[in-house]
């Protein structure tokens, strides 16, 4: 993660936030950390579907595979 100093930020925030990067960037004041800008989450309906097809289910995934007596 990119780190920053606050006059830096400053000076460059609208090219910075143009250019956010996925992990985001921390911002400092005298070498402490401050504050950390992210880049916001894509909707989380985008995500239904998207990993369609990279998984093969093998037998009865409802199942265990062992007989089993409510009465014993």
């Amino acid at each position: 993660m990119k780190s920053l100093n606050v006059s830096e930020f400053r000076e460059q925030c609208l090219s910075l936030l143009d250019k956010l990067p996925t992990d985001g960037l921390v911002i400092t004041r005298r070498g402490k950390p401050i504050a950390r800008v992210t880049p916001v989450r894509k909707n989380n309906a985008d995500l239904i579907g998207s990993m369609a097809g990279m998984f093969e289910i093998n037998g009865d995934i409802l199942r265990t595979g062992e007989k089993w007596d409510a009465e014993s």
